[in-house]
């Protein structure tokens, strides 16, 4: 008779097949019920709806929302497949932020479709999905993308509504900078006889510098006859103007984001000490901080480190060969990869304090970083060595949250385009606040990422004289609720006063977070 392990291990192998064919939401049918409710026990699949579940891990707290919104798009694209065929469509709104690759897990999903019945799908952890009896766009107006029906990027801003443009700026910007051409939209535009669409497009491309775009659209639907005024849908002008060069959309969101954010954090950050910085002073505060920022830092991952543990690396005191215990555990590998880390990073802000770009700094040496932070995992075999190669080559998702970092692609293109911003910046503040954002809100990294964003944010303190400053593990969730805040509605302020308090803190000589005693 098989033992309740080999019969978890034959469930396992049955779900397993499923996901080597690409299935992430799976139906009842697709497992037997004894297969089904064996790994639903185990923690292993999840329900979202009756009938419908997807993968999740046994480690995560059971209700928690990472699997979900890992799966979301992926699992809606399955299920409208399977129920509606062909006959939907993602609304234009909903199209243009997958265009750009804004990913963030919307509360609604409003999906088109003929035979629709106006009907609101509960989905888990808050979200849902509306169908709702609509037209939908021509055949050749319609993409698909990752199982995804949407309008095609022409067919969207020709089919969104004039609010887009007020409520969702960065989007619509970035999506008008992916046009190339007029020609894109005009046929569109003079099949449909849209003459004031037109006029609002044309307003739109010019909003962005694109004047070119914006006088052929306005000559060519007069020259078809039409009576037509230019209307800007915009609030306000954009900071930037976007060459006709096509380029990736996840490199002008991210330039869009840090025109639109800087003002605000400038606004609300401490400014930067105007005392010239004592060096040996300065590099000597990092030293003294070190177990206090370790354990803080990691803890925030979610490692279990003991101040104890963090002094024996510190010293030397460390032998994974020899302590079996510690080569068993990640929370030590985790430690010793931290104070590599720490002093790579030390050195960079001595360079930064002898008066180099600190934006080229950390372009150059954010990469060792990295390395050090993982080389001992690799050296006790927990890690692969091409775990050290770099930038990421797989999605990537950050627990419960609902933004979805950019694509492994996209990460080549918005890497370079965020070192520029930070090399170009004169505003220490800005530096600080939006290199943290912007370094996690891409998520070069398969792991590593929230310690390598506050090494940078430190970096970027001591490019502006303010003294290095510890996230305290005690104030995590707000940490990661404004981060969130930013990441999914654009609102960098919770964020900015945030890390503002903790500055003004360590300006005034409080005193750091306590940790456990040794």
């Amino acid at each position: 008779m098989a033992t309740p392990s080999e019969k978890l291990a034959d469930a396992l192998d049955a779900l397993y097949g499923l996901q080597a064919n690409g299935s992430v939401a799976i139906r009842s049918a697709d497992l037997s019920r004894t297969h089904r409710e064996r790994l639903v026990q185990n923690g292993f699949l999840e329900e979202v709806i009756k009938g419908w579940y997807v993968p999740a891990r046994p480690d995560e707290t059971r209700g928690e929302s990472t699997a979900w919104y890992a799966s979301f798009w992926q699992f809606c694209a399955a299920y409208l497949n399977y129920l509606k065929g062909d006959d939907w469509c993602l609304s234009p709104e909903q199209s243009i932020a997958l265009h750009t690759e804004n990913m963030v897990v919307p509360k609604q999903l409003l999906v088109r479709a003929t035979k629709a019945r106006n009907n609101v799908t509960g989905l888990p952890h808050g979200t849902s999905l509306l169908d709702i009896r609509a037209a939908l766009p021509e055949p050749a107006q319609v993409t698909t993308k990752n199982g995804l029906r949407m309008y095609s990027l022409p067919a969207a801003l020709i089919a969104c509504s004039k609010q887009s443009f007020t409520q969702k700026p960065t989007d619509m910007r970035a999506a008008l900078s992916m046009v190339s051409d007029a020609s894109e939209v005009l046929e569109q535009l003079l099949e449909g006889g849209h003459s004031s669409i037109a006029g609002r497009l044309a307003g739109a491309f010019r909003n962005i510098g694109r004047n070119q775009i914006a006088d052929d659209i306005m000559g060519t639907m007069r020259a078809a006859g039409y009576d037509l005024r230019e209307t800007d849908p915009f609030e306000q002008q954009s900071s930037l103007s976007f060459s006709r060069r096509e380029q990736s959309p996840s490199v002008n969101r991210i330039r869009l984001m840090w025109q639109d954010m800087r003002e605000t954090v400038i606004a609300h950050f401490p400014a930067s000490p105007s005392l010239t910085v004592d060096k040996t002073a300065y590099m000597k505060h990092i030293e003294d901080v070190y177990v206090t920022d370790a354990y803080h830092s990691l803890s925030i991952e979610g490692y279990r480190v003991t101040p104890e543990l963090i002094n024996r690396v510190r010293t030397g005191d460390w032998n994974p060969e020899q302590n079996t215990d510690d080569k068993e555990r990640l929370n030590a590998l985790a430690a010793r990869g931290y104070w590599q880390a720490y002093q790579a990073v030390r050195k960079s802000i001595e360079q930064i304090l002898d008066g180099h770009n600190a934006g080229e700094v950390v372009d150059n040496d954010h990469r060792v970083w990295y390395r050090e932070m993982f080389a001992p995992g690799v050296a006790a075999g927990i890690h692969k060595p091409a775990d050290l190669a770099g930038y990421r080559n797989a999605p990537v998702f950050i627990r419960r949250s609902m933004h979805t970092p950019p694509s492994k692609e996209a990460v080549r293109d918005a890497m370079p385009a965020f070192f520029e911003l930070l090399k170009a910046e004169e505003n220490a503040a800005v530096r600080v606040v939006l290199g943290h954002f912007i370094f996690v809100y891409i998520h070069p990294y398969m792991d590593g990422n929230g310690r390598t964003g506050r090494f940078l944010m430190n970096a970027m303190l001591a490019s502006g004289g303010y003294p290095w400053t510890i996230v305290p593990l005690e104030k995590r969730n707000d940490y990661m609720a404004a981060l969130e805040e930013a990441s999914t509605n654009q609102n960098i302020e919770p964020f900015t006063k945030f890390l503002g308090l903790l500055v003004q803190a360590a300006l005034e000589g409080k005193a750091e977070p306590s940790i456990p005693s040794v």
